[in-house]
């Protein structure tokens, strides 16, 4: 007689709340609010299921890998957020297909509830009936966004999408409206005047608001030689009063989010484009960080004060790079009044370059690009965006400003928002009161002073640098905290709960209000800096895959910047486009996927797909719903396999060497794993290009095992 295993894995049975992810092809994976391992869902759990919906899961059984399955016990909350969709009418019936496939399921809409919607349409809804087991959700049309292809289309999609404020309130706009135009005479009581002094503002061609300015002279810094740098930020806490209808919409924004052709702004445009912009040949209020720097790179000294200035010039990037590139150009001859100024600066960013390098500072060197679009929304190039010395320049006087506004209110022992950047993982940068330090820039505090107008966290700096200057406390008004903020301050505290297996730890005090209420406002932020990120990303995405719609079945020269379990990822060279090349594509046979070298490499031909390999591909696919660009290999690929199967065993020329930091792109936990290509596949639904005529990759056998979908 067959008796079973009564025992069962360690966690089955458990329930858990978190948040599910939908996914397009109908499963899903809950986010445990712990932060331990996503627990799968399959389709039939996702039927009375949404994308974002709070739930209780029960996890009911594991797959041969250890990986969790669970099954809804609750659905704790449904929010409230509308869903973008193209609205369509088939068979009498209308519906709205969710722009977000992670939905998974249309929304019927009642005859009744279209409003003045047109099939076709791209259209917001609101839901009336959530889905349930055997019937689909019904929503009704709230509003109408226009045509697919009308310009801009993929912004206001966007903004929705990802929840971004985007109509400042009534109050916020009266408000503006009362504010003056100019700076006005009673405006300079117990500020500096630097009106005199030959401050600039440098930035980007396409700049609206000006946040920062800067002045560079010769100084004796103690004993030596040195300079005295001036860095003049927008006095935005002049105008917007704590608690005020402006900061109440600012808040709730907590950054400017920035898309090709346009910006959402965190302030009204009155104030960021105008009352707070440093233009030039205007008075503006500021808060100065005045610094002496020695001639090694480090601050000896430095204070902070508010002023007024007066911008003397608005230069480019291009302009000033021009300029420091060749002192006796065209540039310079237009400009020759500030060129002596432009010198000290470069002076003083090479003083503080060369001290940030001793420090052991990573220098992130990323290749941004810029979409260039023509006055129809049509994308006309996509080029990068080069770094140049007056970039540098700035980013220099920028960090030294930080770190002392850092600096000046720990000096002062008053609670505020620091950047924590921590040795690397998988997380990024957060706005928190607790100030880790800076790992990439290797300073012990960090905090950031210089973009008032665009980042709400710098504005609170900025109130509390003028609370300590006057003897003060700042405190944070009560302001209205978003769910997500209160969710995320919930899971950070529980992921602070110290593991059963460990002894326990000894109590500590519990944080104060003030504490808990900075650290709310730096969860909010830091959540909505992603929400915009997040935004913005989205918007390029879909704007690049349009663009490569346009090339399908057009050959590129291209790099590997990043190497999977599931294939190889491809930037184009011209295009500055990335691409997956599945690991379908790469040929008939086993393929093992090395983390540590960042590789795939083929067991019995030895070719080898690392980060830094030159490979020429066809763009073979564009899904514009899921943001997705395809490519296979074409024509080198006989080459490499000759010359691996020649050298087989020997590292290619283009390997990445061993001490190349794994990709982000790799969540596996093992050093090397085995995937077998097959052809077999979900048929392509989206755009794509005839079949290349020579394909290296050999037809293989089909009878792989199915695997359950992951992310």
């Amino acid at each position: 007689m067959h008796i079973k295993n009564l025992s069962q894995p360690s966690g089955l049975l458990e329930e858990f709340e978190g948040t599910v992810q939908g996914h397009r092809d109908g499963h899903g994976f809950f986010i445990r609010d712990d932060g331990n391992a996503d627990i799968y869902l399959p389709p039939n759990e996702m039927r009375a299921v949404l994308h974002k919906d709070r739930l209780r899961v029960r996890v009911v059984r594991h797959d041969r890998r250890g990986r969790p399955e669970g099954k809804v016990v609750e659905i704790i909350e449904r929010p409230p957020q509308p869903i973008i969709g193209r609205l369509l009418h088939e068979s009498g019936i209308w519906i709205v297909a969710p722009e977000d496939k992670r939905y998974g399921q249309d929304v019927m809409i009642p005859k009744s509830a279209i409003g003045p919607g047109k099939p076709g349409q791209v259209v917001v809804v609101q839901l009336t009936e959530p889905p349930a087991l055997f019937g689909q959700p019904v929503g009704r049309v709230t509003e109408v966004l226009g045509e697919v292809d009308d310009p801009g289309m993929e912004i206001e999609i966007a903004v929705r999408k990802y929840g971004v404020p985007h109509v400042f309130s009534d109050a916020a706009m009266a408000q503006a409206k009362g504010l003056p135009d100019k700076v006005l005479p009673q405006d300079h009581a117990r500020r500096i005047d630097l009106t005199d002094v030959p401050l600039v503002t440098i930035d980007g061609e396409d700049a609206r608001d000006f946040d920062d300015a800067v002045y560079c002279e010769p100084a004796k810094v103690g004993r030596g030689k040195g300079w005295r740098l001036l860095v003049a930020i927008a006095d935005v806490s002049a105008y917007v009063e704590t608690g005020s209808p402006i900061d109440i919409d600012a808040y709730e924004r907590a950054t400017s989010v920035y898309f090709p052709r346009r910006v959402i702004p965190m302030l009204p445009e009155k104030l960021s484009n105008g009352l707070c912009s440093l233009n030039p040949d205007v008075e503006r209020l500021c808060m100065v960080c005045d610094m002496l720097v020695t001639a090694k790179g480090d601050v000896h000294a430095y204070q902070f004060y508010p002023a007024v200035m007066f911008s003397h010039a608005r230069f480019t990037y291009t302009e000033v790079a021009a300029i420091l590139g060749n002192t006796r150009g065209p540039e310079a001859a237009r400009r020759k009044d500030r060129v002596n100024d432009l010198l000290n600066l470069h002076d003083v960013y090479r003083a503080l370059l060369a001290s940030r390098q001793v420090r052991g500072a990573v220098d992130f060197e990323t290749t941004e690009t810029q979409i260039v679009c023509d006055d129809n929304g049509r994308i006309e190039k996509i080029v990068p965006r080069t770094r140049n010395e007056a970039h540098k320049l700035i980013e220099e006087a920028m960090l030294a400003a930080n770190v002392c506004s850092a600096d000046f209110i720990a000096q002062g022992k008053h609670p505020g928002l620091s950047r924590v950047h921590e040795a690397p993982t998988e997380e990024r940068t957060d706005v928190l009161p607790v100030n880790g330090g800076h790992f990439g820039l290797a300073y012990e505090a960090y905090t950031h002073f210089t973009s008032p107008i665009r980042r709400y966290p710098d504005l609170l700096v900025h109130r509390v640098i003028k609370a300590i200057l006057n003897k003060q406390k700042y405190t944070l008004p009560l302001l209205p905290t978003p769910g997500e903020a209160h969710a995320k301050l919930a899971k950070r505290l529980a992921a602070r709960v110290k593991a059963p297996t460990n002894k326990p730890a000894k109590a500590t005090v519990a944080p104060s209000k003030e504490v808990m209420a900075w650290e709310a406002a730096g969860l909010h932020c830091s959540a909505n800096e992603r929400r915009a990120d997040e935004a913005s990303r989205d918007v390029e995405a879909w704007l690049k895959c349009k663009y490569m719609r346009e090339h399908l079945g057009e050959e590129y020269g291209g790099v590997v910047t990043s190497v999977t379990t599931f294939g190889i990822f491809v930037t184009l060279d011209a295009m500055y486009v990335e691409g997956l090349v599945h690991i379908t594509e790469l040929g008939g046979e086993y393929f093992k996927f090395d983390e540590a070298r960042q590789e795939l490499r083929g067991e019995r031909s030895g070719i080898r797909y690392a980060v830094g390999a030159r490979v020429r591909v066809q763009v073979s696919r564009v899904d514009l719903d899921g943001r997705k660009i395809d490519f296979r290999l074409v024509n080198e690929g006989e080459e490499l396999v000759s010359r691996a199967m020649k050298d087989k065993g020997a590292p290619r020329e283009a390997k990445a060497t061993d001490d190349r930091p794994p990709s982000k792109s790799s969540k596996s936990s093992k050093s090397t794993k085995t995937a077998k290509t097959a052809r077999k596949g979900t048929p392509r639904t989206s755009d794509t290009a005839p079949r290349a005529s020579a394909s290296p990759a050999k037809k293989a056998s089909s009878n792989n095992k199915s695997r359950k979908p992951r992310r």
